[in-house]
């Protein structure tokens, strides 16, 4: 069974994004002191409003930027949103968050788990152990399949 624990726990760390504008709608921005913290090029899940989604961080083509372009359903509509509903769109719009403004993202399980919170308010998360790299590896190879078919 998996545990329930806080944002404000003290094995969960914050990293506080910026929630910018794009031509086809927002991205978290994530600081420089803090790349490390989110694997990039992976997809991870993300809880929204106790509801586990599906994000891969991306890095800039020259630089170190990296960010969250959008918050998905599936982990193949996280990696190719073509045609997917960015659920993190609408995330930003419900909490009021403004161009420029902060959004906390919770590291509940490094490299696996993260949770997106606004500023001030406190988040719960059923945090559980990743699966095994031979059960992703299954997974992936079964996502691939049905996505091509």
């Amino acid at each position: 069974m998996a545990d329930r624990v806080s944002s404000d726990h003290p094995s969960v760390q914050t990293i506080r994004a910026t929630c910018t504008e794009t031509t086809t709608g927002v991205r978290l921005e994530l600081p420089a002191d803090e790349r490390d913290a989110v694997p990039v090029d992976d997809v991870v899940r993300v809880v929204l409003d106790d509801d586990e989604r599906f994000a891969m961080v991306e890095r800039a083509l020259t630089g170190d930027d990296r960010w969250i372009r959008g918050v998905y359903e599936t982990p193949s509509n996280a990696r190719d949103p073509s045609g997917a509903v960015d659920l993190l769109a609408s995330w930003v719009d419900d909490h009021d968050v403004r161009a420029g403004g902060s959004v906390l993202i919770d590291v509940v399980e490094p490299e696996f788990l993260y949770g997106l919170r606004k500023p001030g308010a406190t988040a719960y998360y059923d945090a559980h152990e990743p699966p095994s790299q031979g059960l992703q590896d299954i997974a992936r190879g079964l996502e691939d399949e049905s996505t091509t078919e």
